[in-house]
């Protein structure tokens, strides 16, 4: 059976962060990924975690409210990466649970465009393989609904830059709601890439809500991860309808692998 992570800077928000760790436990998630950890200590989430195993985090972004989306491809920014990747691996390694191999941490590439972007990108994430081989670095395409003139939006090129890269720790976050924006088809972005998918993120379609909808059979993602793919761990990053804990019987029914399937 897959393990499910809870996304802390999008579910559970009715509580403050460092007691949602607790409440998703309790609602029944295995472990939980977070955005930007970095507002509080790693002692405070050492103690809001226990031994709550933290799957993910992102790089640093930089200054958000004056654009800034992370610097891995941003010419000129190396620098600004090379801290903020640090950042990410210390709290990435402190954090994961001791019997949790290869934390993921997802390189923001940020806002850049053009094969200047592209080369710098590859450059610095060669780097960032190197400096960190204990965890598992994963690239994310993201829509440009969401994120206007990000870098990395379409998980194809994704897919062919990781195999130019050829780094065995780079691997792709296949996040549905974002494959399902930027394709259409995000199962068949799946069955195109599963192979170096290194972190699976679900939610509802259209709405970005509670996980289904969209005609994608999360129980055919269940299979695929109970057969070795992503770690064997799904991470639920949606924006829920009504409160968190009145909305989770998609977990109920993927923990007893009942259909669940997007009309």
């Amino acid at each position: 059976m897959p393990k499910f992570a809870a996304n802390l800077t999008m579910l559970f928000t009715e509580v403050a962060m460092l007691d949602r760790p607790a409440l998703a436990q309790q609602a029944g998630f295995d472990g939980a990924e977070v955005l930007f950890p970095y507002d509080y200590s790693i002692d405070a989430w050492r103690g809001a975690l226990g031994d709550f195993p933290l799957l993910l985090v992102n790089t640093p972004p930089g200054d958000w409210v004056a654009g800034d989306r992370g610097f891995a491809a941003v010419p000129g920014a190396e620098a600004q990466f090379q801290d903020s990747f640090l950042r990410a691996a210390e709290y990435a390694r402190a954090l994961s649970a001791p019997h949790f191999s290869k934390p993921r941490v997802h390189v923001m590439a940020g806002v850049a465009s053009g094969p200047q972007a592209e080369a710098v990108y590859l450059e610095n994430l060669a780097w960032a393989s190197a400096q960190a081989p204990d965890l598992m670095l994963v690239i994310e395409p993201l829509n440009p609904d969401d994120m206007p003139a990000y870098f990395l939006n379409d998980f194809d090129h994704a897919a062919r830059m990781i195999d130019d890269l050829g780094a065995g720790n780079v691997r792709l976050q296949f996040d549905l709601w974002h494959a399902a924006k930027i394709h259409g088809n995000a199962w068949g972005v799946w069955q195109r890439h599963a192979d170096i998918v290194g972190h699976i993120q679900i939610a509802g379609f259209p709405a970005r809500a509670e996980p289904g909808g969209g005609g994608f059979d999360m129980t055919k993602l269940c299979d695929a991860v109970d057969s070795g793919a992503a770690g064997g761990w799904i991470a639920a990053e949606y924006r829920p309808a009504r409160a968190t804990v009145h909305g989770l019987g998609w977990l109920a029914a993927l923990k007893s692998r009942n259909q669940l399937i997007g009309a």
